[in-house]
């Protein structure tokens, strides 16, 4: 069964990160043990968010062993199960 076809579920949730806005920001922080990473970033319209400071769920913990503090980036987000979620993340040049 589609999780997607269930009543109350948000739909973009199930969106697979390539279809997602990649987004520009800067890693202000990484929390490993928390699965946890802190993003000044720029707007995310699928979200309709504005440009802030955020801290984002990460998707997979990998995707934390990749950054760092103060590593520019480009990842995509959605909001998943209720949270703010980082799906990919990729290092800036």
């Amino acid at each position: 069964m589609d999780p997607a076809m269930h009543a109350g579920t948000d739909a973009k949730a199930t969106a697979p990160a390539a279809t997602l806005p990649a987004v520009s920001g800067k890693i202000t922080k990484v929390d490993e043990a928390a699965g946890k990473i802190t993003i000044d970033h720029q707007a995310i319209p699928n979200l309709s968010m504005d440009a802030m400071t955020m801290v984002f769920k990460a998707s997979d913990p990998a995707l934390l062993k990749a950054v760092k503090s103060g590593d520019t980036v480009k990842f995509t987000a959605d909001k998943v199960n209720g949270q703010l979620t980082v799906l990919s993340i990729q290092k800036g040049k």
